[in-house]
Order: C-alpha cells, then structure tokens, then sequence
C-alpha cells in the first residue's frame, strides 16, 4: 500500500499539514496492526518550484514531454503514479482552493483529455478558518475524476486561526482517525473496482466525446490504445457492483453528452 500525501500549503506545520500528519499516523498504526506494508510519503507542493501554466497548449497538442517548462512538475507527477492513493490537503482561500493547489491542477490539465490515474484512488480534505469548504471541495473533485481518481471520500474541517496540534486533536481528532480508517479500509478492499454512480456517468461522457475527436490526434490516440473508445468498454478498468447502477449512469451520461458535446 503506497500513500502519497499532497500538501497545497505553504506553511509547514500549519493547520493543513498538521491534520494530514494526523491522518498518516493513523494510517501507519493502522497497517501495522493489520500486518499492511505501507509507504507514506508527504509533498509539499508550494515548496517544489511548480511554475504557473503558461496556457501554450503544447501538453494538449503535441504531449507533455514537449512542456517548455522545466521544473519539478515530473517528479511530483512520477509520485503520483507510483502511488496507490494520493490524499489531497489544502487551505480553503476566498472561497475556493488556493492558488498553489490551483496552480497544480492547470498544470495536470492534459490528464483531462488522457486520464492516466485510472485505478488509483484520493481523499480530498481542506481546512479552513471559519467559512465554506464545499466549493473548494468540488473543485477538487471535478478535476480528479476526470483524471481516473476513485474518490474515496471527503471533509472539510473548521480549524480557526493558526493553532496547534492538541486544538487539532481536541476539535476533529474523532474524525481524522475515522478518515484514516475509510482510507484504509477503501484501499484494502479494493473499492475502486466499483465506481461511484457519477464517475460511470463522467466516463460515459468521455468516452462520447473522445470518440469524435479527430483520429489524428494524440488524445484520440490514447483512448484508442486503452481500449476505453469500445462501445462495450464500461469505465477505465472493468467494473464491478450492480448492473443497473453501471447501465443507468451510462443511460444518463449519453444523455447529458448530447447537450454538452
């Protein structure tokens, strides 16, 4: 079991990376009384040199290998790929994730088109002082199922100012550690086998749509070569759970794609 943790803010040990430390050691005791092995390993996204995305479209038209930016921005996605799960943390700023976090999802854009995270999983989590954490959690959300994420769950938690780590514990100890255990016990059951209604429905969608993008392109391409353009091919990997879920999301994505494609 690998767990990549993705901090999006700035401040080491501040309220976000406090409660995802938390989260990791909950994880760790977890695994080790259930005789799991498990890597955790933390990014901190803010301290990685992430240029901003220079909207170029060369990740989109030609490949990102082609990326005139060179920065960390493989390392982070080589992390990403070799985990199992990834749990993303951040602030909520004015109403919506900040902007390093906001910064690395344009930067992963190309995944929109060529969803390489099919089969692996995230917990979306944010802090905030005192107001509304939906927003930034659907921002999130939107952008890891179109890349393939399983989302696992999400929370977000009312920390107030800056503080420590016995407030931390005192107000969502509770919780984080039973954030902890769904994250485990998602990974080890292998729950990504059985899509949420709407990721089905999401996939539908793309797959209509990649399936009328011109043959020449390098985004056709890559679904041709996953096999996910077949009309019988149901999601990313082979899913399991009941039919008539599978089979209505798919009804109501076709549906929802003649509107927006």
């Amino acid at each position: 079991m690998n767990i990549l943790i993705l901090i999006s803010s700035y401040r080491k040990m501040g309220n976000t990376d406090l409660v995802a430390a938390i989260i990791g050691e909950d994880l760790q005791l977890a695994a080790k009384a259930n005789n799991e092995p498990l890597v955790l390993n933390t990014l901190y996204l803010g301290h990685m040199g992430l240029e901003p995305c220079r909207g170029c479209r060369v990740c989109f038209d030609r490949g990102e290998e082609f990326c005139p930016i060179k920065d960390e921005f493989t390392e982070i996605k080589t992390a990403m790929k070799s985990a199992d799960c990834i749990i993303l943390a951040g602030p909520v700023y004015v109403d919506d994730v900040n902007g390093i976090m906001k910064n690395w999802i344009d930067r992963l854009a190309h995944v929109c088109h060529r969803p390489e995270f099919a089969g692996k999983s995230a917990y979306l989590l944010v802090t905030v002082g005192s107001s509304r954490t939906g927003h930034a959690l659907r921002t999130m959300d939107t952008a890891l199922r179109l890349w393939g994420f399983h989302i696992i769950g999400k929370a977000g938690l009312k920390t107030g100012a800056k503080t420590d780590r016995e407030h931390i514990e005192s107000m969502h100890g509770e919780k984080l550690s039973k954030v902890a255990a769904i994250i485990f016990t998602d990974l080890k059951k292998e729950r990504f086998k059985n899509p949420s209604f709407i990721s089905l429905m999401m996939f539908k969608i793309q797959q209509i749509g990649w399936s009328r993008a011109p043959q020449s392109t390098i985004d056709y391409q890559f679904w041709k070569e996953k096999g996910w353009l077949n009309g019988r091919q149901k999601f990313f990997i082979q899913p399991e759970g009941n039919f008539i879920k599978i089979g209505l999301a798919r009804f109501v994505g076709t549906v929802v794609a003649k509107f927006l494609i």
